[in-house]
């Protein structure tokens, strides 16, 4: 795992290889950051917490999901979308 600044000093990105699994945004309030989700997963995600889980803001909306972290979303849901996001893109760099 790495990360870098590709899109400015404000979004730092995560990276398992090359590929990102997470983006956040360092000068929003709350608190918010981008991850890769299962289509079906993000959608009842998104249904589930509608106001903290939404599509991914720039990204694709399919594939991407913003959280916005206020306390709403427990942080053990938080944790297992982040363990999720980089399953999906290790995954997808061994094909």
């Amino acid at each position: 795992m790495r990360e870098d600044f590709p899109f400015g000093e404000t979004t730092l990105v995560f990276r398992n290889g090359e590929k990102i699994f997470m983006l956040v945004s360092l000068d929003t309030v709350p608190f918010q950051f981008n991850l890769k989700c299962d289509p079906g997963k993000a959608i009842e995600l998104r249904e589930e917490y509608p106001d903290n889980i939404l599509p991914g803001y720039h990204m694709n909306k399919k594939h991407w999901n913003t959280v916005i972290a206020d306390g709403s979303v427990k942080d053990r849901l938080i944790k297992e979308m982040i363990d999720d996001s980089y399953t999906l893109v290790s995954k997808k760099k061994k094909r």
